[in-house]
Formats: C-alpha cells, sequence, structure tokens
C-alpha cells in the first residue's frame, strides 16, 4: 500500500527518551506497535456476568468482581505495550518475562528496582504511550513539514538575476 506515493511501512516510528546518569546517559528508545493482535491472543477481554431475561442476555458490568477482573486485564494490556514498546532499548527485565503474561506487570518495579525514580518511571511511561499516539503536536508538525516542501520556490533559486555580460567562450551575450 502507497499513501501519495509514500509506503508507510518506511516511516520511522521511534521515539527517544536520554535519562542523565552522572557522565552517562540511559537511553530509552520507543516504537509504536502496529496492533494488539499477539496480546487479544493471549489474553481476550473478559466478559461480563449477566442474566438471561425475556429480552436475551443482559450483562452486568457493574458487578464488582467482573471490574476487579477488568482492572487487572487493564494493567496487563498496559504492560504489554510498555514491554513491546521498548524492545529497541534492548532492556535486560529481572522479573518482565515478554513471553509470560503473568509477569508484564512487573515492568515499573523492574525499572525502580533498577535504580529509576518514579519520575523517571513516569517519563518512561510517557514515551511509550507517546510513541503509540497520534497527538495533534505530532500532525500539525507533519502538517507544517508537508506545506513547506508544496511551496513554490522562488524564481532567484532557477534562474540567473541578470544577464552575464559575457558567454563560457568571452563573447559578449546578444540579447
Amino acid at each position: 500500500m502507497k499513501i501519495g506515493g509514500v509506503d508507510p511501512t518506511t516511516l520511522c516510528n521511534e521515539v527517544i527518551l536520554v535519562l542523565p546518569r552522572g557522565k552517562t546517559e540511559i537511553v530509552f528508545r520507543a516504537k509504536g506497535l502496529p496492533n494488539m493482535d499477539a496480546f487479544d491472543a493471549l489474553c481476550p477481554a473478559p466478559k461480563p456476568p449477566g442474566k438471561f431475561t425475556k429480552d436475551g442476555w443482559i450483562p452486568n458490568f457493574t458487578d464488582p468482581t467482573y471490574q476487579q477482573i477488568m482492572t487487572e486485564w487493564a494493567k496487563k494490556r498496559l504492560g504489554y505495550t510498555v514491554i513491546k514498546s521498548l524492545a529497541p532499548s534492548e532492556i535486560e527485565w529481572d522479573t518482565t518475562d515478554e513471553n509470560n503474561p503473568t509477569t508484564w506487570t512487573n515492568w515499573e518495579g523492574d525499572l525502580k528496582n533498577g535504580g529509576l525514580t518514579q519520575v523517571e518511571c513516569n517519563r518512561v511511561l510517557g514515551l511509550v504511550l507517546e510513541a503509540n499516539s497520534l497527538d495533534e503536536a505530532k500532525v500539525q508538525k507533519a502538517r507544517e513539514v508537508f506545506l513547506l516542501g508544496q511551496e513554490p520556490m522562488p524564481a532567484e533559486f532557477f534562474s540567473l538575476p541578470s544577464e552575464p555580460s559575457s558567454t563560457p567562450s568571452g563573447e559578449p551575450a546578444n540579447g
């Protein structure tokens, strides 16, 4: 697929966060996930309880147990997003295993145990969310770059400002 002659898969979708550490720095790289299909296959969304009535099945979305299960599922989904988005950073997790859904919520604890502060963990999460979102600032920047490329070049870039007094052979130019 191409859009306006551009293959969308060739565009960079990586964002970077650099945290200072004395004379060195820690670099986090995050890439947006193309979809959540792998997560959905491993962890399908919980179904609410409910009851059959004369009108059919009525789900109970306010059931406290269901809400607790949904909260845990959402945390697991966020953990998956963080771990997979940060894959370019080549993090060696302590207790988080990208192949084990029960460990995905450990990402923040691993970062804290590795010496990051809560504020830094929040910045890492912000980086992941930035990589996986399209906000107005990104759209505006892309629009400005696009419009700059659409502006016609001034005439001064296409022709000489005046007639040369001589040609390369040394003869006067005829008008």
